[in-house]
């Protein structure tokens, strides 16, 4: 296999799809538009959606690029050889004008003429069919003609080799492995086995099916071609590595912290995860505050994730004895060299990332700081009693985490580096007590209303406002409730929604919520004339049935509403938010059940 740097993987990428007719169609913004109900742009073909459906696209049928993603449903995986946050995914398409035959060639040519892979270490899989659909034979004479070796070809079933959302454009797929010269880890060893002989490297998605509401499929008229391949894995692969941080995306970065830390990547697996995550985390900063939507730290949202991102990288340096300083070195080097060329964006916006990322860092390590200090008064008030145990009970640390927002992570650190260790078992106790108390709300933590309303109701009262404000962010802003019933045990909110959710959906909505929980929001009320209410854009229905004054309440910055309440007063009295269903209400409008509290 031949060597490749990043630049050079980009430019091969867009030139072998440009010299067959395609059209560089560029990259859009990382913060997701809200079109298909997520955050971020997470997948190549995302932005592309609405031309793979049938709109004629401005460019042409052929078209290619190199299209910055951010994940972070698996963020607490960063820290390992190969998850990172942001990635690049280079894709070609072709909307309803080559399908199989040219797709397979090419990919073949792709890799082993231009990429230098081996033929014979070559496998791919195609769809095995089932009921709905038949057995990609099509896709699979394709392969071998291009130059797969018949024996190296496996079908796999829907879950491996399918592609489709809940109703129109869908049909199976094509996934191409290298296979390492190493032993079979059984007689069923094959590609999606979890030994690491078989390694994934580029996939195919051919569009050939319409599904109907009936479950039913019919040949799509406009047959597409969706093909994705990630440039840091393939990139770590062609340098013989199964371990992105050593290429040349990551290396400066990863130098400069071994640099500035004294320690050694590779050196033992706390530090090199804790280098790993910071390298991962800031650049991921990076490139959302210096994308074209200029995504600032927040409470809500995609702004939430952006500042989950930075605190964690505060914690991580903090753990490798690095300062804000060095994270801001750190940034500069992401727009300085590594992404010079390729995004320069960031280099127009250089101050400007640099100052929000300072911002943050310094916000957070302001909290840390109080978090420390109250430490220490605990290690004085220890010695000073006489209390010799080497064990920080879980009350206390419980305390430090809800009145300091120390994560128990740090806490365990701390105590550490002081001779102690940390009864997390009482933590957790602690923290389950805290949600009981929540589940009760006593009187005092309300706002009105104690007398009509039990106190499992209010909780879930207070959830539905979250639930709304979700839904409008995860589906969109047109997204308003058309019903709701709470009562002691669940709360049901009906909504308009013209598709039923998807797991992504659902998960997203699940955690923007507990997230808002998490950050602790404070729940408040102001009376008004009906009519200032509207105005200033809260949220209602069923108008004509409230009074000519009403309450207007707030949560956070996150949700607005008239509502004659009662609720909690904080968003942490919540405890824990999780849907339990999902189902039709009714034509265009969905319905979901779900619980609060322990």
């Amino acid at each position: 296999m031949r060597e490749f740097t990043s630049k050079e993987l980009r430019t091969t990428w867009k030139k072998f799809y440009i010299d067959r007719g395609h059209v560089d169609v560029g990259a859009v913004s990382l913060v997701s538009d809200g079109s298909t109900g997520v955050l971020f742009n997470v997948a190549g073909m995302q932005p592309l959606m609405p031309y793979l459906l049938g709109k004629p696209h401005p460019l042409g049928r052929r078209l290619c690029n190199v299209q910055g993603c951010v994940r972070t449903n698996d963020i607490e995986s960063v820290g390992d050889e190969s998850h990172v946050t942001f990635f690049e995914m280079m894709g070609s398409w072709s909307l309803g004008d080559y399908f199989k035959k040219e797709r397979c060639q090419w990919s073949y040519e792709l890799l082993t003429q231009v990429l230098g892979f081996d033929a014979d270490h070559l496998a791919a899989t195609v769809f095995e069919g089932n009921e709905k659909a038949p057995r990609d034979e099509e896709s699979a004479q394709y392969r071998i003609a291009s130059g797969f070796h018949p024996d190296k070809i496996y079908y796999l079933p829907e879950k491996d080799n399918w592609w489709g959302l809940d109703l129109g454009p869908c049909g199976p797929d094509s996934e191409m492995f290298y296979v390492k010269d190493q032993p079979d880890c059984g007689p069923n060893c094959g590609p999606g086995c979890d030994c690491g002989k078989y390694v994934e490297v580029g996939n195919d998605v051919f569009m050939q099916y319409d599904k109907h509401e009936d479950g039913s499929f019919t040949p799509l008229a406009q047959k597409n071609v969706d093909t994705g391949w990630g440039l840091e894995r393939i990139l770590a692969f062609l340098m013989g590595t199964s371990d992105v941080y050593r290429t040349d995306l990551f290396a400066s970065a990863i130098a400069y912290i071994e640099q500035a830390s004294g320690k050694t990547y590779g050196e033992d697996e706390d530090t090199t995860r804790a280098m790993r995550i910071l390298a991962d985390h800031i650049r991921t900063s990076v490139m959302l505050i210096g994308d074209p939507a200029k995504l600032l730290p927040s409470n809500i949202g995609a702004g939430y994730i952006l500042r989950r991102l930075i605190r964690r990288a505060v914690r991580y340096a903090r753990a490798l004895d690095l300062k804000v300083k060095h994270l801001k070195e750190l940034a500069l080097l992401y727009i300085d060299e590594v992404y010079a060329e390729a995004y320069p964006l960031l280099g127009e916006n250089r101050e400007f990332i640099v100052t929000e990322l300072e911002k943050e860092c310094d916000r957070f390590e302001g909290a840390l700081e109080k978090g420390l200090k109250e430490f220490k008064k605990i290690l004085k008030q220890k010695e000073k009693s006489g209390d010799t145990s080497t064990v920080l009970d879980g009350k206390t640390s419980f305390r430090l985490y809800d009145t300091f927002g120390f994560p128990i992570e740090l806490t365990v650190e701390v105590a550490a580096e002081n001779g102690l260790s940390v009864d997390t078992e009482g933590f957790q106790q602690a923290f389950r007590e805290h949600q009981e108390k929540s589940r009760s709300v006593p009187k005092e933590t309300l706002k009105s209303g104690l007398e009509d309303h039990s106190a499992g109701s209010i909780l879930h009262h207070t959830g539905t406002h979250l639930l709304n404000a979700a839904l409008k962010q995860v589906i969109g802003p047109d997204t308003h409730q058309r019903g709701s019933k709470v009562s002691e045990n669940q709360l049901r909110f009906d909504f308009n929604c013209d598709h039923k959710m998807t797991d992504e959906e659902l998960s997203q909505t699940e955690a923007l919520i507990n997230s808002w929980i998490d950050a602790a929001l404070p729940v408040s009320f102001v009376e008004m004339p009906k009519e200032q209410a509207v105005e200033e854009g809260a949220e209602h229905m069923f108008l004509d049935k409230y009074p000519d004054v009403v309450k207007v309440y707030s949560i956070g910055e996150v949700s607005k509403e008239i509502c004659t309440g009662p609720h909690v007063a904080n968003t942490r009295d919540l405890g824990h938010f999780k849907i339990t269903k999902e189902k039709s209400s009714s034509r265009g409008v969905r319905r979901i059940v779900a619980v609060v509290g322990q």
